[in-house]
């Protein structure tokens, strides 16, 4: 049986992260209100004993979304025993056994004064987000996210009021909407208002390396981390992240190349792109063909100077960045 790869953390005190996890096979982890709440109780006690500052939750019926901080610098233990705990009460209430949880739970580090925002709401609109993630929000669900009470949308929109909402629950992150809670209520409102009937720009998909939703800072942060590590993900990890560099680098270098050969050459040999990603890029069949243009160009470097010197200073550029 192979055994499933083991995800990077990076952890350290007053971390924040977003935190996703699905049911395994794409089945619910929550059946009934009790189960909800179930969760939330599970949660709360696991905010007591390892001192979690949840910002930003919805649990939907096959997964769940959380946007949080650790204090403790302890993620992987909370998140464990929150996962582990819950499985169990839900196993034994539902007399059934195996796996709740599709494997190990996914987590980016965020910066929150640059993406606290954005991540509130677009977590908070999860229960009416299209299936095909480019389609518009439709107008007429409105309504749907309104009743949907399983996130704390409804404490960001004052629905709830303060004195009845849990008291793991941090509404700090309201103040990147206003300076007040009514400014700021109205400015989530009218940021979630505004969200229907237009596409909703996917955050995590800025995220750097798939890890780091933020800027050169948490990268570097996040990069030294990563990189006293001695395990194989660690190891993989670096080597892409290192492999995004160059590509970035190379992409304003390459902008006024008018030969795609040496534009191909470049992102296979020094950005280190798969053949078969190049080929699906380039309109190729297969990466045999990609694979035949390196061979052709660097056979024609050897008897063509400036060609040969136009590869090399292309090397010098992103040899500092380069995987090793």
């Amino acid at each position: 049986m192979r055994r499933m790869a083991r995800p990077i953390r990076v952890e350290y005190e007053d971390a924040v992260y977003h935190v996703m996890a699905r049911g395994n096979e794409q089945r619910a982890i929550y059946r009934d209100p009790t189960d909800y709440q179930c969760f939330l109780q599970t949660l709360a006690r696991a905010c007591q004993q390892y001192g979690l500052v949840v910002h930003v939750y919805c649990l939907m019926p096959n997964h769940y979304h959380l946007a949080l901080q650790t204090p403790r610098a302890n993620l992987s233990r909370a998140l464990g025993w929150l996962q582990t705990t819950y499985s169990i009460r839900f196993n034994r209430r539902h007399r059934r056994n195996g796996h709740l949880f599709q494997g190990r739970f996914k987590a980016q580090l965020v910066e929150a004064d640059a993406y606290a925002r954005r991540l509130v709401t677009y977590i908070h609109l999860n229960p009416v987000h299209p299936r095909g993630r480019n389609s518009p929000i439709p107008a007429d669900k409105r309504e749907q996210l309104q009743a949907h009470p399983w996130s704390s949308h409804w404490a960001y929109s004052g629905r709830r009021k303060r004195q009845t909402l849990p008291p793991w629950l941090s509404l700090e992150w309201l103040w990147y909407f206003g300076r007040n809670y009514a400014t700021a209520r109205r400015a989530y409102r009218r940021d979630i208002a505004e969200s229907f009937s237009r596409r909703l720009p996917d955050p995590f998909a800025e995220a750097r390396g798939g890890l780091v939703l933020g800027g050169d800072e948490l990268w570097q942060r996040a990069k030294q981390y990563i990189g006293k590590g001695a395990g194989q993900e660690e190891i993989r990890w670096s080597h892409r992240a290192s492999q995004e560099q160059v590509l970035e680098a190379l992409a304003p270098l390459l902008e006024t190349e008018l030969d795609q050969r040496v534009r191909i050459w470049a992102c296979v040999r020094l950005g280190g792109q798969r053949l078969v990603d190049v080929a699906r890029e380039c309109g190729y069949r297969d990466g045999s063909g990609v694979h035949r243009i390196l061979q052709r160009l660097e056979a024609r470097a050897d008897g063509d100077p400036s060609l040969a010197a136009k590869l090399k200073r292309l090397q010098r550029k992103v040899q500092p960045l380069r995987p090793r």
